[in-house]
């Protein structure tokens, strides 16, 4: 059943771009009061600007409790409570478990997967009072993984299974959880990764089709807020995504790894090359190594 935005309150973390940012602005003109949370105060007051009726922003780091206290106090100041919470910010970093810098690992898992906890921890006790939804941002990474995305998929992992328990940890409370699992879609930390790395394009290629389609930001961030309409349990970017889900034990067996492996001698190499010809660590779009792309 959907329930109407009209009145409520959510809180977008990672909204200064791509997913975050399209999910504030279609939530908003549903009629949502949108807090935007996120590590780039120009475009955020930007986006606010931009948009009709009641709303703010907030300058936090997911990483940072004391910025995300701050961003939830201002938010609770400003509209007396929080209904909806869209988890979102994330990152993806460049390279192989030989090649990269461990710090942008551990950055990586920081971010997408600490980062998460961090943000329903600090969003808990409004959730409880509104009894609330909480959309935390997985992927598709989550259940079928790639060289070259250790870290990643791994945060995506924890980032799934750490949203099915709380869900159960939460359901007396009358707080509803949802997980989203999208494969690529066409936001600034894609467009990063085909530009900087031609191996990424060329993997894409290969792909099966629910796997290596990107969708549109728009069709995304839609279906996020239809998710928040109908408090979903798990949502699945392009739709398609839940069959392969399904089959999830395939994409980790031992024939998997057979045809994966059939071209990463290969691939994997060019990659390692690409990435120390590239002289990063993180996408030119992610702020700080550390806000959103999605």
């Amino acid at each position: 059943m959907s329930r109407s935005l009209s009145g409520t309150v959510v809180l977008v973390t990672g909204a200064a771009r791509g997913i975050g940012e399209h999910t504030a602005r279609l939530a908003a003109a549903r009629g949502a009061r949108v807090a935007l949370v996120g590590l780039e105060p120009e475009r955020l007051a930007t986006i606010r600007a931009d948009l009709d009726g009641d709303h703010a922003w907030f300058p936090a780091d997911v990483t940072d409790q004391a910025s995300l206290a701050r961003a939830v106090r201002g938010t609770l100041d400003r509209f007396g409570r929080i209904d909806t919470v869209v988890a979102n910010a994330g990152v993806a970093n460049r390279g192989t478990l030989a090649t990269a810098d461990i710090e942008a690992l551990a950055r990586t898992v920081e971010v997408n997967l600490t980062g998460v906890m961090r943000t329903a921890s600090a969003t808990v006790e409004a959730l409880i009072a509104s009894r609330g939804y909480l959309l935390i941002v997985s992927s598709a990474a989550a259940f079928a993984a790639m060289p070259g995305m250790a870290a990643y998929c791994a945060s995506k992992a924890g980032v799934e299974h750490f949203g099915t328990a709380i869900r159960l940890e939460l359901a007396h409370h009358g707080v509803a959880v949802g997980t989203a699992h999208m494969s690529w879609v066409d936001t600034d930390l894609v467009r990063d990764a085909k530009e900087d790395l031609p191996s990424f394009r060329a993997a894409l290629a290969r792909l099966p089709r629910s796997f290596g389609a990107t969708t549109s930001v728009e069709t995304c961030a839609a279906a996020f807020v239809r998710a928040i309409e109908r408090r979903q349990r798990r949502v699945y970017v392009p739709r398609g995504l839940a069959g392969a889900q399904a089959f999830r034990s395939l994409l980790v067996s031992p024939l998997s790894d057979r045809l994966i492996g059939r071209s990463a001698g290969t691939t994997v190499p060019a990659m390692e090359a690409e990435v120390r010809a590239l002289g990063r660590e993180f996408g030119r779009h992610t702020a700080g190594g550390g806000d959103t792309v999605f």
